[in-house]
């Protein structure tokens, strides 16, 4: 094995700070296992801890991105989860194995790959075992590497959260890596889907697995749906523009329903009318990934069911300037690096 190998790492905040160099592999310490890095997933989140460090305590030079597949190659002293020639994903937040997220009402934890730890857009990373699950058996390391953040997100909202099932109505908004995976797991369960997005892609949203769709750009898209639903209102509510946007949400969940609030597109400040929230007995989610254990879950579903995730594009390591140009645009479904 050579002793060198490529990472991106950035000495400040800002786009312009990213460099690709040439650094040395690390080694595993006890506990740790190096991972040759076959692929890494691109959220949003990434692109914005990049242009902003969204006010996290970073070390520089620091490596952003946080979701990755690859494979075991190399094992630490006292290592027992994996062993060489495994293939791995890593877990968004570390800390989170199972239960409740940690933290207090003070400060709740946002210790994430690419975050708060330093992240994985390297062709080897070195980490601690407890910091990855098993790759799903039927995924390449392009289409597993989404699951980390994207898929567990929704798999956490809909399937541990919410426990959608058959006979359920699910609004699931955009096109995005979340949305994709909304659709697909809120079909795995059984349940119906309306999909909000742009007029140019809705038709590729129900090609992935949504029953009906609206267009998002129109002013009347909450008539649309109530219209879809029979004036019933949706039971499940991906919300993931934020900002006013959710007081639309509250318009069209039905009595009973629930929302998850995933994205903030629109901004944190979050407004919703407070009757409507009330009279229909509505609970709201804030969702922030998952833990664990709900991710060894979601790669069980994917090995079971054959679910495929959905990869607008895929580039070089070399060319992260333009996989995030291409996040910029908007992507329908996942912008990938390939790094093997």
């Amino acid at each position: 094995m050579t002793t060198l190998m490529r990472r991106w790492e950035m000495d400040a905040i800002g786009r312009d700070e990213l460099t690709l160099r040439e650094v040395p592999i690390p080694r595993p310490a006890s506990g740790e296992v190096l991972v040759r890095v076959g692929a890494v997933a691109l959220n949003f989140r990434d692109k914005m801890v990049i242009e902003s460090g969204r006010n996290l305590p970073l070390t520089f030079p620091f490596t952003p991105g946080s979701d990755l597949a690859g494979t075991v190659v190399e094992l630490g002293d006292n290592t027992v989860r994996f062993g060489e020639g495994d293939r791995v994903i890593s877990t968004f937040t570390p800390d989170w194995v199972d239960g409740l997220r940690p933290g207090d009402a003070r400060t709740p934890a946002y210790r994430t790959l690419g975050g708060f730890y330093p992240g994985v857009l390297a062709e080897y990373v070195a980490v601690p075992q407890d910091w990855l699950v098993r790759a799903p058996t039927t995924l390449s390391d392009a289409e597993a590497a989404t699951l980390p953040c994207a898929g567990l997100t929704a798999w956490f909202a809909l399937a541990e959260r919410g426990r959608v099932r058959a006979g359920e109505t699910v609004l699931v908004e955009g096109t995005g890596g979340v949305a994709l995976f909304g659709i697909q797991i809120a079909k795995l369960h059984g349940a119906r889907v309306i999909v909000s997005a742009s007029a140019d892609k809705l038709g590729r949203a129900l090609t992935v697995g949504a029953d009906e769709g609206v267009d998002r750009r129109q002013p009347n898209w909450v008539d649309a749906v109530l219209a879809l639903s029979g004036d019933r209102g949706v039971d499940h509510v991906m919300e993931l523009v934020g900002g006013p946007h959710l007081g639309q949400a509250v318009e069209v969940t039905a009595v009973g329903g629930h929302i998850y609030q995933i994205g903030a597109l629109d901004g944190f400040e979050l407004s919703a009318p407070a009757m409507p929230l009330m009279l229909k007995d509505i609970t709201i989610h804030g969702i922030g990934t998952g833990h664990r254990l709900a991710l060894t879950r979601l790669v069980d579903a994917v090995d079971r069911t054959g679910l495929i995730p959905v990869i607008d594009t895929h580039y070089p390591l070399s060319e992260l300037h333009a996989a995030l140009d291409h996040i910029d645009r908007g992507a329908f479904g996942k912008v990938v690096i390939d790094i093997a």
